[in-house]
Parts: structure tokens; sequence; C-alpha cells
């Protein structure tokens, strides 16, 4: 079963009054190429989370993005009471013993003095809600392969038409390919005869006829390719990640139509290698995205 580089994936999970986001997007790469924005929290399981994506995506350029949201209400900054009235009393006081009059809204000052909006607390990581975030990175991972997995499903279809019309490309050769042995002997015969004086060895023309013939049949390379296109399928059906072998089995699929097209001296034979030709670079386009 192909699956596709292309792919992504989000899960959101919540613990206590927060919500935890999880995503993923992938697309073709040679190599895992594994780019990570993680909330300052989680920095620490970062090791983690790469083994966690490396392990599922295995190769492709990544991005994995980890944020947390909280309720309004529940995130705003405290106001340090204890400070306010520190500051009050000596405002207070001050006034008292210089004279200097209290503003009319104390407690906008108040408000505005030093660390008196300013959190304290250290927020620390449990292990109890990594527990809950690495589900969400588990489950966003999953949503990633099932989108891979039915892309995937979508190139293997693409694939096969392909490599079916490739096989029925190949069989259309044939008739053209039985007459053309003795389309070239006549050719070469009559060429001889039109040269006035010359004679020849029935022979030994027979023997170069068969020579040149030899070096024009393309039996070898007509079966290699259908191997190739039986090898190209069995890789198919074979599990996720076989995407560079799909592409070195099309570059040796390529070659063989090549030399095909080479031995190819009929306009007929050149005109089917060049369609063969078309659907083998669709196919080479494609391969580039399967894993």
């Amino acid at each position: 079963m192909i699956q596709s580089m292309t792919g992504y994936g989000k899960a959101v999970v919540a613990y206590k009054d927060k919500k935890i986001n999880i995503e993923v997007k992938s697309l073709n790469s040679k190599q895992l190429d594994l780019q990570t924005r993680i909330a300052p929290l989680y920095r620490e399981r970062e090791m983690e989370i790469r083994q966690m994506v490396a392990a599922v995506v295995v190769r492709g350029k990544v991005d994995f993005s980890l944020w947390t949201e909280r309720e309004a209400t529940l995130d705003a900054t405290p106001i340090n009471a204890a400070l306010v009235e520190n500051y009050y009393r000596q405002m207070v006081d001050i006034s008292r013993r210089t004279g200097i009059p209290m503003s009319a809204d104390p407690l906008y000052t108040l408000l505005r003095m030093p660390d008196v909006l300013t959190r304290t607390e250290q927020e620390v990581l449990t292990d109890e809600e990594w527990a809950v975030a690495r589900q969400g990175v588990a489950e966003a991972l999953n949503a990633l392969v099932s989108f891979r997995t039915q892309e995937g499903a979508a190139l293997e279809r693409k694939f096969a038409e392909k490599v079916d019309n490739i096989e029925q490309l190949l069989a259309q050769i044939e008739p053209y390919e039985k007459g053309r042995v003795e389309k070239i002997r006549q050719r070469i015969t009559d060429g001889l005869q039109q040269l006035p004086g010359v004679e020849y060895d029935n022979n030994r023309l027979e023997q170069e006829l068969i020579y040149y013939i030899e070096k024009l049949d393309i039996s070898e390379e007509k079966q290699r390719l259908t191997n190739h296109l039986k090898y190209f399928r069995e890789t198919m059906a074979e599990p996720a990640g076989q995407g560079k072998k799909l592409g070195f089995i099309a570059q040796e699929m390529g070659r063989e139509i090549n030399t095909t097209g080479s031995k190819s001296n009929q306009a007929e034979m050149q005109n089917i290698v060049v369609r063969m030709k078309d659907e083998l670079e669709q196919i080479k386009e494609q391969v580039l995205n399967a894993l």
C-alpha cells in the first residue's frame, strides 16, 4: 500500500483550563526535514516529540506545531493585593507627613506600581499534563497517516492506470515488429539492384542482413520492460515506504523504452514509443510524492 508524503493532521486535547493544540503538515522531500514550533512549557520534551514524529513520518518535509489556549477569564494576570495595600499605606503616610494631597484615583496609580501585575508563579510541566499532551501528539500523527493513506490510494490508482497503458502500448508494437524484418530486407535488396554493375554474394548478403536485423531486435527490451512493469505492481502492494524503490524501477523502465525507441526504425513504432515515454513521465512526476 502506497502512502503519499503529502499530509495533514491535527488534534486538540484538554487539560484542566487549557486546550493543547497539535498540528502536523508534511510535503515531499528526499529525507526527513522536521521543523518544530513548540510552546515554551513543552520544549523540555522536544526530543521525545521529534522521535515520535520521525517514527511515524519516516520521510518528508514536516512542520510540527504545538501551542496552548486558556479561557480568558482564567488567564487574567492576578493582582498582588498585599503589595497594593503596602503601597497604599506608604502613600497615605507620605501624604500625611509631607502635606501632598492624595490623587483623586489612587487605585489607578497603585495598579501602575512595580510588580503589582507581575506573575510570580513558575509553571511546571507535570507528568500528568505531558501524558495528555503526548496523547494529542499521537492523535495528530495518526490523522496525518490517515491523510497520507488516502492520498496514497489515489497515487496507486494513477500508477496502475499508467502501467496498464504502457503494457497496452508495448503490445501494439508487435504487429509492426513482425513486418519490419521483411521491409528491411526488401529495402536493402532494392537498393543494391539499383546500383549498376554491382555484383554481390547472396549468402554474404544474407549473413549481413541477419547481423543487422539482430542489432535492431527488441525482444530483450520488451521482456525486460514487461518484467519491470510486473515488479512495479508487486512493489506497490508492499508495505508503505517503497517510494524510492518505485522511482528506481521507473528509471529502469525508462532505459528499456529509450532503447526500444533507438532501435525502432519505423514511424509507427516510434510514435508508440513516444506515447510510452509520456505515460512513464507522468509516473516519474508522481512517484516523487510517494513515501
